[in-house]
């Protein structure tokens, strides 16, 4: 059997790992046996390349240049990997895996480039194809990139989250899909290195305002969406490339990350065409000035422990400042000490809780807290009005009742969890601020929610210290 042979075979073995891991990692239980089929996938899908360019580069000194490169770039992408992986905290995954999706990108863009600049010998109709599969590839990676670059700066605080509104936004994404279209037909017919330029230029430019006009609101959905670019643009390489498992795995990537897309979008009651086509017909955040105020009322852990003692059920719905105080920890344990004592206690998460799918889940997971009473907005919905007390743990926009009540604001029409409507709320923030979305919450001044300042970690434990 040839190298080339067996190679073939591995990449069929390495797609069928990559099937299963996306099998395996649809539930919490079988999570982990979903990382190790994709890593063994992606062990063999490497091994197999390598073994492939060792035999071809066998006696050609040029190859092994070639192979010299992709052993010191696997080597190198590898220990940075590694040491990235180690060093980040559970908080900084979403930005992460942002960064992530534009290295995606780019190569995407460099295979594009490549592809153009020494191009096979290729006559009529497969020339055509060749031309067209460049042209889409840099398009979808120059966007993939710039688009995954800003959703980093955005979730990382380093730019403002609120969504930029130029004028005639929506004219000017869609006139840069019909330029697109012109340019990809004329350079098929035509190629120039002008034209390439031209695309990769406003591909670059769509990709930067596209994610620019999404406000923080919906930037769990770009995170999945971003995959499924991402997921596109591996496949447009792998034509280029000649390489089946990467136009394998990058359809798997793309499509599930726009089908866990669509069903956010569904979640949030928001339109799919709108978030991916830039926050089109979305309303921007009122400016300073314009939030609601009203008088709030404050709790200490004391009487935080009170209220959980003398209830009989505790629903926890945790956020993002969960996960930036790294409180999921004492969280659990008060879990279990509230359980040991008799009360029903369960959590509550709402789709977009967090900056990335399933942010809040992994969290409690890490936790030990049992899969069981980790249940969706859906499954706890209902029950709110006949709880007792719910705690409200870094969550902002997602138990915001202006979203129900509100048709002004910017997050009208998104589900919620309606925790206004227990007996009790005590809602664990740092201050009064708003959101991430950038939109105040009238919760804060409801007769039955207090305020618990501080930070939640240091709360948790202080409420377990008097329990």
């Amino acid at each position: 059997m040839t190298a080339a042979s067996l190679a073939t075979a591995a990449y069929i073995v390495a797609a069928v790992l990559f099937v299963l891991s996306l099998r395996g990692l649809s539930t919490h239980e079988s999570a982990r046996s979903g990382v190790a089929f994709g890593i063994g996938g992606m062990v063999l899908a490497l091994v197999a390349t390598v073994w492939v360019t060792v035999q071809n580069a066998w006696g050609d000194p040029q190859a092994s240049v070639g192979l010299i490169l992709l052993v010191v770039a696997v080597l190198v992408g590898g220990a940075i990997g590694l040491w990235r992986a180690r060093r980040v905290e559970m908080t900084g995954m979403p930005e992460l895996i942002a960064l992530l999706h534009s290295f995606v990108g780019l190569a995407a863009v460099l295979v594009g480039w490549n592809g153009a600049l020494n191009e096979p010998h290729l006559t009529g109709a497969l020339r055509d194809i060749h031309h067209a599969e460049v042209f889409i590839g840099v398009f979808i990676g120059a966007v993939t990139f710039t688009g995954s670059i800003v959703a980093f700066l955005k979730l990382s605080a380093r730019i403002s989250s609120k969504p930029l509104v130029l004028p005639g936004k929506n004219i000017l994404n869609v006139g840069a899909l019909v330029a697109f279209v012109a340019l990809t037909v004329w350079y098929v017919i035509t190629p120039a290195l002008g034209l390439l330029i031209a695309v990769t230029v406003l591909a670059l430019a769509l990709g930067w305002h596209l994610v620019a006009s999404i406000g923080g609101g919906d930037m769990p959905v770009v995170v999945s969406m971003l995959n499924s670019y991402s997921g596109w643009a591996a496949a447009a390489a792998g034509f280029l490339l000649n390489n089946d498992l990467l136009i394998v795995t990058g359809a798997l990537v793309g499509s599930s990350g726009a089908y866990l897309s669509y069903i956010m979008c569904k979640a949030m009651n928001r339109s799919f065409l709108s978030v991916i086509a830039g926050g089109f017909g979305i309303e921007a955040p009122r400016k300073d000035g314009e939030e609601e105020v009203g008088e709030h009322r404050e709790i200490d852990a004391v009487g935080a422990a009170e209220l959980l003692t003398a209830a009989s059920t505790v629903v926890i719905t945790p956020g993002y400042g969960m996960a930036v105080a790294q409180a999921q920890y004492p969280v659990a344990e008060l879990v279990q000490r509230l359980r040991e004592k008799g009360v029903d206690v369960r959590f509550g998460i709402h789709p977009v809780a967090g900056r990335l799918p399933g942010h809040m889940n992994v969290l409690l997971a890490e936790a030990k807290v049992p899969y069981d009473i980790v249940l969706e907005m859906d499954e706890v919905n209902d029950d709110l009005a006949d709880t007792d007390v719910v705690l409200v743990i870094g969550a902002n926009d997602t138990v915001n009742p202006a979203a129900a009540e509100d048709p002004s604001s910017p997050i009208a029409g998104m589900p919620v969890l309606r925790v206004w409507e227990a007996n009790n709320v005590i809602v664990f923030k740092r201050s009064m601020a708003s959101g991430y979305a950038g939109v105040q919450n009238p919760l804060f001044f409801r007769d039955n929610a207090a305020m618990l300042f501080g930070d939640a970690k240091a709360k948790v434990e202080e409420i377990l210290r008097q329990l």
